[in-house]
């Protein structure tokens, strides 16, 4: 990848991206869990545990090369982001629970998603090429803390700002992870279509199957439905860019990125197509057998 595009345009970008995040979360939120106990504990466990447990059994299953299955498991070690806020509004889930849930997952990933790496990286033999050090995982934890935290600061200081500035922080946050994405693609440019063969089918199943766990593992747990479709979206939308930067930046390498960033391109089709199914076919046959069963 161009130097410019990853030394300075990828900090920056990530750093845009948790700022805009920032700007939708207040202290409150992250003792909101209260509200929601059972809820915000099932979709973490989800997050943290289960899906890893699924991604690591999908590249096994698919027999991915050693790079592309570690960066498999870091993007799903990777939290939710605003994305996922959008996405339940869009298709009548609880958005309150989803920024709980965002506020809550940012920080434990901190902690779960260099364990998470390292022990894919040591699983897969890479761990003497690359591995998240002390110092590497302070830096992770500078480039999504501190920018949310100015975030969280604005918003406290001038809520009407914050609301202002949301959706074409949004917008710009979309720009700037397709803008990243292209910049990958333009860099492996010679390999993207064997990238595409190796990689493409194991992030359409993963992102589909964590969309449909995060669905299907709350309602199962007695969570209403509005919350069952924000947990959906909060597990099942990870954050691509922060998947890219840890690839890129600390790891130091760009195939390591590659997941990632097909994911990023395909993540918003899946997504809407699943909200869809969920809209249109899933939750109505929910109700239709509520009122018969009444």
């Amino acid at each position: 990848m161009d130097s410019a595009l990853s030394t300075v345009g990828l900090p920056i970008g990530l750093g845009i991206i948790m700022f805009g995040l920032g700007l939708s979360l207040t202290v409150a939120d992250f003792i909101a869990v209260r509200k929601a106990p059972a809820a915000v504990a099932i979709a973490l466990l989800c997050q943290l545990i289960i899906l890893p447990v699924i991604c690591f059994g999908l590249v096994l299953a698919m027999d991915l090369p050693p790079i592309f299955a570690v960066g498999m498991l870091l993007l799903a070690a990777s939290p939710g982001g605003s994305t996922a806020n959008l996405f339940s509004h869009l298709f009548r889930g609880d958005v309150a629970l989803n920024i709980t849930l965002t506020a809550i997952n940012s920080i434990v990933a901190l902690f779960t998603l260099p364990l998470v790496t390292n022990l894919a990286l040591n699983h897969f033999d890479l761990g003497d090429e690359m591995t998240m050090q002390f110092k590497k995982v302070i830096e992770v934890f500078a480039i999504v803390l501190v920018p949310v935290a100015i975030g969280m600061f604005v918003k406290a200081k001038s809520p009407s700002f914050a609301d202002k500035m949301d959706r074409p922080v949004r917008a710009g946050s979309a720009l700037i992870l397709l803008v990243i994405i292209l910049g990958i693609v333009a860099d492996q440019r010679e390999n993207i279509s064997g990238y595409l063969a190796d990689v493409g089918l194991a992030v359409v199943l993963f992102c589909l199957i964590s969309l449909a766990v995060g669905f299907f593992v709350p309602l199962w747990a007695g969570v209403r439905e509005r919350q069952a479709v924000a947990c959906s979206f909060e597990v099942g939308i990870h954050n691509a860019t922060l998947a890219i930067y840890v690839a890129v930046e600390i790891l130091d390498n760009v195939e390591l990125s590659v997941p990632a960033a097909v994911y990023g391109l395909l993540m918003f089709i899946l997504a809407t197509a699943w909200g869809f199914v969920l809209t249109k076919l899933i939750l109505p046959r929910s109700e239709t057998s509520e009122l018969a069963a009444k």
